[in-house]
């Protein structure tokens, strides 16, 4: 078979050398390369979806501390409106 740029295989194979793994997915393609079974994944992914909005609320918490944020800031930003204001 004779690979056009138009063929989908030439243009899956074209997609998966554009694209570079991160370190991370390095790391655990390196860890994981055997089979789990669905349960297993499902919990790795939870585990790695927790790790991930740990780290956010971390980063969270140093910048209302770094600003000086407080529960009226918040309030104050729930209330301002950046919407475009429309004509009828």
């Amino acid at each position: 078979m004779q690979y056009t740029p138009k063929s989908p295989i030439f243009v899956k194979k074209q997609a998966m050398t554009a694209q570079k793994l991160t370190n991370l997915q390095v790391e655990l393609i390196k860890v994981f390369s055997f089979d789990l079974s669905e349960a297993q994944v499902l919990e790795i992914r939870s585990l790695l979806a927790n790790y991930f909005a740990d780290k956010a609320t971390e980063e969270a918490d140093r910048l209302w501390e770094e600003r000086g944020w407080t529960d009226e800031t918040m309030e104050n930003w729930a209330d301002e409106h950046f919407r475009t204001p429309y004509e009828n």
